[in-house]
């Protein structure tokens, strides 16, 4: 979801082709006494009665040094309290697991639980690769997380695919002491700034030495396509059936705003534009831009670099003309379903899953945990500080949207959508003519 690449696109065709060929595996037994809510004890029990010794692999593509020892203390809380069902840690890498995955599924031997990001197991899920879960797990825990995300893992034909557990809002972060300076009104979670007063903050901020924003956009098209469910932005005419790309004011208005402040009143920097968010940071610290905008994880460099004595402050999501909205594509927990034991795998999942251990993997990863029980023991852990206060609100802001599922979409995306924006934010093409080609490019999605 964050800090990685996305797949190329010939793996994505190649495991299209692959998974239509091939087949999924059964659908796992929701067995009743899982469906009815039993417990980690339960199944251990029921594994002590049969004399079997279970083993479950979980392969995470946790990274950071404190999300890596979070993963690791919840496996060895789990094996401690469960000694016949062992899970097996095992480390995956963001880079390279979608072909991973690939092969292991080719092969017969993916691991149990598999940790990846909703929008880009697509492919897997509707190759009938991955467990249904729905009616595996508690409807305690389930209710806990909004429908909003539980629709990005469900599939007319493939059920419940995953279990949503950590998401990123985009938003701007700000050195405080320069806002003050300038007068500008300071945004809160119950009075955010509109998209208007953000870019007249832009411009009170910006001065011959400073400009008001920085907006690294090496990734042009999950921002914009992120940001434009606030503004009404659909992208998709008729998804269920035969959908194509289709570009108006609401799916451009985000990016024609950035462009205006980039080359109309000049209050953005347009050298971050081809940048990653953390190389804009220096530039940041070293007051050259006043805010920048990237994701809620940005934070923990603010934490780790910012020179002594920086105040920066984290701003809430913008609102746009439809609200707040952003568009969620969680990192989630499926069972794969060559698994021998998919029943186990899901209850490892709901307690890997429990309110505290999601609270400590958002900490880790400086994200937001998707269950309200998470939320409010992060928000209690944290008091708020370093942002949580911002990060927790901004939950509420993340939505699914319907051409996360459309077929064909992350390669519209990589070979029409993000070199498109790039021209587009390089000022080579008009708003007019980036839409055409987005079009253009889109025709026969989902064939």
């Amino acid at each position: 979801m964050r800090h990685h690449p996305r797949s190329a696109i010939a793996a994505v065709a190649v495991a299209a082709t692959l998974l239509a060929a091939c087949g999924g595996g059964e659908d796992a037994d929701n067995g009743e006494d899982v469906a009815t809510g039993s417990t980690a004890t339960d199944s251990t029990q029921a594994a002590d009665d049969s004399g079997e010794s279970i083993s479950l692999s979980f392969q995470t593509l946790a990274w950071q040094e404190q999300s890596v020892e979070a993963n690791h203390a919840i496996v060895d809380a789990w094996n401690e309290e469960n000694p016949n069902i062992q899970v097996e840690y095992v480390q995956g890498d963001w880079g390279s697991v979608h072909d991973q995955l690939l092969t292991s599924f080719e092969g017969g031997t993916p691991p149990d639980v598999i940790h990846y990001e909703a929008s880009a197991i697509q492919v897997f899920a509707e190759g009938g690769y991955l467990v249904d879960l729905a009616g595996m797990l508690d409807q305690d825990f389930t209710s806990g997380i909004s429908d909003d995300l539980w629709a990005t893992v469900e599939y007319e034909d493939a059920g419940t695919i995953g279990v949503p557990f950590l998401v990123e809002s985009r938003l701007p972060l700000a050195n405080r002491t320069m806002l003050e300076d300038a007068g500008v009104r300071i945004p809160t979670t119950d009075d955010p700034w509109t998209w208007d007063e953000f870019q007249n903050a832009a411009m009170q901020l910006t001065n011959d030495d400073t400009y008001g924003v920085a907006f690294p956009l090496s990734s042009p098209t999950n921002a914009m396509m992120t940001l434009s469910a606030g503004t009404g932005g659909t992208w998709v005419s008729d998804p269920d059936a035969e959908p194509t790309i289709n570009v108006g004011d609401a799916e451009l208005e985000v990016a024609e705003r950035i462009h205006s402040m980039l080359y109309e009143d000049k209050s953005a920097d347009p050298s971050t534009i081809s940048t990653n968010t953390t190389d804009a940071l220096p530039g940041f610290f070293a007051d050259k831009y006043a805010m920048v905008f990237g994701a809620i994880w940005l934070r923990q460099q603010m934490v780790e670099q910012a020179p002594e004595g920086f105040e920066w402050m984290t701003i809430p999501p913008i609102e746009g003309s439809e609200g707040s909205q952003q568009a969620v594509s969680p990192q989630i927990l499926s069972v794969a379903a060559q698994s021998e034991h998919p029943e186990e795998a899901a209850q490892f999942i709901q307690y890997f899953l429990d309110a505290q251990n999601m609270a400590e993997l958002a900490l880790g990863d400086w994200l937001v945990p998707t269950s309200d029980s998470a939320l409010s023991a992060l928000q209690e852990e944290t008091g708020g500080e370093q942002g949580w206060d911002v990060a927790v609100a901004s939950a509420d802001s993340l939505t699914a949207m319907p051409w996360q599922q459309v077929a064909g979409m992350q390669e519209w995306q990589d070979r029409v959508a993000t070199p498109a924006f790039q021209r587009y934010f390089a000022n080579k093409v008009s708003a007019d003519e980036l839409a055409t080609e987005l079009e253009a490019g889109g025709s026969r999605l989902g064939r």
